[in-house]
């Protein structure tokens, strides 16, 4: 059986990979990252609510003191009746570099060589290192390194497109979480939202 470990946060995106993978009959390791977000309880309930029950046990892995004192509105949450929160404010520096080191160590030491992303090339996106140009670099960077290596489905594709997938793999939509302004409930108004409102009204759910 083909394996696979599946970065996950209990978004459509990553939870789309794992149920497209468990249809395909690979076993799938979900890995959730807590990095200090202040929405890392919510994220890791929906990861356990959302995810297909073919899957193994997500494993949750603590890498939140690279980021303590940070000044970004997605470690310290903002009163959002209050406090203006702009796109820049939600920017974390390095952060999808460290989760692609933390997944491939991870995977090369539980004997699984295929590291899995949810990555679509958002135009929202801040971080450098959430490119497109970054992301078509990544096995340059671990050619030599180790044997692991990563596989980014949804490159190519829209968020719409993703929501289609979604909806033939009968992935629980509705269920999942990816705002990055409110630990609690979806703001509505975040880029990660409004593109998850927007790609859901172009594939026809309202």
């Amino acid at each position: 059986m083909k394996r696979a470990l599946v970065m996950v946060s209990g978004g459509l995106d990553s939870t789309t990979v794992c149920y497209l993978l468990a249809d395909q009959g690979v076993e799938v390791q979900p890995v959730f990252f807590d990095y200090g977000q202040h929405c890392a309880e919510t994220e890791w309930a929906k990861v356990n609510e959302v995810l297909p029950d073919t899957v193994l046990r997500p494993e949750r892995l603590n890498i939140s003191d690279i980021f303590r004192g940070s000044s970004s509105r997605m470690i310290t949450e903002a009163d959002l009746w209050h406090d203006p929160v702009s796109d820049d404010d939600l920017y974390i520096p390095y952060r999808t570099m460290l989760f692609f080191a933390v997944a491939a160590a991870r995977a090369q030491t539980l004997q699984i060589f295929s590291v899995y992303s949810g990555f679509i090339n958002s135009n929202h996106a801040k971080e450098i290192d959430c490119s497109a140009a970054y992301m078509n670099g990544l096995d340059e960077l671990s050619k030599g390194v180790g044997a692991v290596r990563f596989h980014l489905p949804f490159r190519d594709k829209t968020k719409a497109d993703v929501v289609r997938q979604a909806l033939v793999l009968k992935v629980p939509i509705g269920r999942t979480f990816s705002c990055q302004a409110s630990s609690t409930f979806p703001c509505g108004a975040c880029p990660n939202c409004v593109e998850r409102l927007k790609a859901l009204a172009e594939a026809g759910i309202t």
